[in-house]
């Protein structure tokens, strides 16, 4: 008879671990959800925050811990494909308008030296039309699509994705000078413009404490997420490895939290990435430099 209750056990245990095994975590560094919200749970973001479309984290809203703030997500550029960070600033109405004006802006010295970029300059001008049934127009000046087609549709990918954060857009509709606006387009027009990893948080020039949360999207090898904390020498300060809820063709959010022992005031970098399966090489790599705190 215990025998038969030990394998109806195990019988039990397998079933269970492999009900879902494109989601949870691995190893000794596992994906958890914020206190109270079960394991894998989409997490609601904070009263008057709202939620990028395709992402898990909170984009923008009122910053508890700066009163009279507003945290906005910016799009930019990395190597030709897309690259997330965020700013906060003076809390406004005209949030698109903030949006904007902080992408011709450009980005910030530290993101600047880790590979950041911006196709918007301010001689491109901009013009905000109006919204209408969730269509957002924006007129832009010619500087804004000079360039070749490849530049001005990555300019485009970088509007898109920013300008979506906010609750009442969900496309938009771009104009030039003297030429009507053309069909609205969305973020699944410029999909291809995103890289196998994108990190959400940290973000660049970021002040951390232990654990470290990562949280971002992935399209890699069996949804497999690969983080390590190097110090400003390249040696590894810590390592850990989750799961995306999807992957090897399609797009996952994942979650992970890296402890680390004390570093105060020190310069390090996150990187996320995957491993190859032929050779054991990081690919993809995404590094976010950060200060300890």
């Amino acid at each position: 008879m215990r025998r038969v209750l030990v394998l109806a056990a195990a019988a039990a245990l397998l079933a269970g671990g492999c009900s879902n095994p494109r989601s949870g975590s691995l190893g000794s560094a596992p994906t958890l959800a914020p206190s109270g919200q079960a394991s894998g749970a989409a997490s609601a973001p904070p009263v008057g925050v709202s939620a990028a479309p395709g992402s898990t984290t909170p984009a923008t809203g009122a910053d508890p811990a700066r009163p009279g703030t507003v945290t906005i997500q910016l799009w930019f550029a990395r190597g030709g494909r897309l690259s997330p960070t965020r700013r906060t600033r003076p809390a406004t109405q005209a949030t698109s308008r903030l949006a904007l004006t902080e992408l011709t802006a450009g980005p910030s010295p530290d993101e600047d030296r880790a590979g950041l970029t911006t196709g918007l300059t301010p001689d491109a001008g901009f013009t905000i039309e109006g919204i209408s049934g969730g269509v957002e127009t924006v007129r832009f000046g010619p500087a804004f699509y000079a360039g070749g087609s490849p530049a001005v549709r990555l300019r485009q990918a970088q509007v898109v994705y920013t300008l979506t954060q906010f609750p009442t857009v969900s496309r938009l509709r771009f104009a030039g000078d003297g030429q009507p606006a053309g069909t609205p387009v969305g973020r699944g027009q410029y999909a291809d413009l995103l890289p196998p990893i994108v990190v959400l948080d940290p973000v660049i020039g970021q002040r951390v404490t232990s654990p470290i949360t990562v949280t971002g999207t992935a399209n890699v090898f069996e949804a497999t997420v690969n983080v390590r904390l190097l110090d400003a020498t390249g040696g590894q300060i810590a390592t850990a490895f989750t799961t995306a809820s999807c992957g090897s063709g399609c797009r996952g959010d994942f979650r992970i939290r890296l402890p680390y022992r004390s570093g105060r005031g020190r310069a390090a970098t996150v990187e996320v990435y995957w491993v190859s399966p032929k050779d054991g090489s990081s690919l993809d790599v995404v590094a976010v430099p950060v200060r300890l705190a």
